[in-house]
């Protein structure tokens, strides 16, 4: 593969040698790998479909970091309601107490009032209770349903380069089987179709690179799953794209 630079480094030097430092995907590096990529399909395949799906996911890329801090940032709006949401709650249990602990003083508390306004009070802690917990989960569900729009968006660019390596067939390269009316132009050397169907894997892998992203800035278990299902999508088209490479040298040693 073409990547020069280390996608990952390391969050500390310091630690002791019994416990290693973990390391980390570090989107900067990542960004520069993508930005070398472009500029190697522009080189060599200058205006092409490829160079730009490369500087889309380059954009994308770009703009990721600034969607992890956004994903990591506490909405303090929504901690905000949340706070006075629970005193709520809380001021809603002292009261039901108080009239309990008041009806019960009295000398010959009349139990219906007791009950009545017991009632009241457990219906409206209740109606708040139910409140707050909609809040408490409401910031977790708007990050979760951004960050799998912008995973969506990384797995549809993995489709994209599929669709752009589906047509290069290295069998048609040297091949004696005659083209059809709707048979794609195919203009690719031998050695240049094996650097497109690279560029194509590259691509694939850093587009999961992107995505794993997310994986290290957030814990909810559908976002991890998303990620996990890009990795997934994009190992298994590389892997075909790999087995073009393979009979492409095999056809060049036969050649040769």
């Amino acid at each position: 593969m073409g990547t020069n630079h280390s996608l990952m480094s390391e969050t500390s030097f310091a630690d002791p040698p019994d416990q290693p430092s973990p390391l980390n995907l570090d989107a900067d590096r990542i960004v520069e790998t993508i930005a070398t990529l472009r500029r190697r399909i522009s080189e060599r395949f200058p205006d092409s479909g490829l160079e730009r799906v490369c500087g889309r996911l380059l954009d994308i890329a770009e703009r990721t970091k600034g969607r992890l801090d956004w994903v990591e940032r506490p909405n303090v709006y929504l901690r905000a309601a949340t706070w006075a949401m629970a005193v709520l709650v809380l001021a809603g249990a002292l009261t039901a107490f108080w009239t309990l602990a008041g009806g019960l003083s009295n000398e010959h508390p009349d139990p219906l009032d007791v009950i009545q306004a017991l009632e009241s009070a457990i219906q409206e802690i209740i109606f708040v209770g139910i409140g707050l917990v909609f809040l408490l989960t409401m910031e977790s569900r708007l990050k979760r349903t951004r960050a799998l729009r912008f995973i969506r968006e990384l797995r549809a660019l993995g489709h994209i380069v599929d669709m752009h390596q589906l047509t290069k067939d290295p069998h048609r390269v040297g091949g004696d089987t005659a083209d059809t009316a709707s048979s794609p132009v195919h203009t690719l050397t031998r050695a240049h179709l094996g650097r497109y169907l690279d560029y194509c894997s590259e691509l694939l892998s850093l587009t999961s690179k992107v995505a794993a992203l997310y994986a290290e800035r957030t814990e909810d278990s559908v976002v991890l799953q998303a990620v996990d299902q890009v990795e997934d999508l994009t190992t298994g088209m590389s892997q075909k794209i790999w087995q073009k490479i393979v009979i492409l040298s095999d056809r060049r040693d036969r050649i040769a």
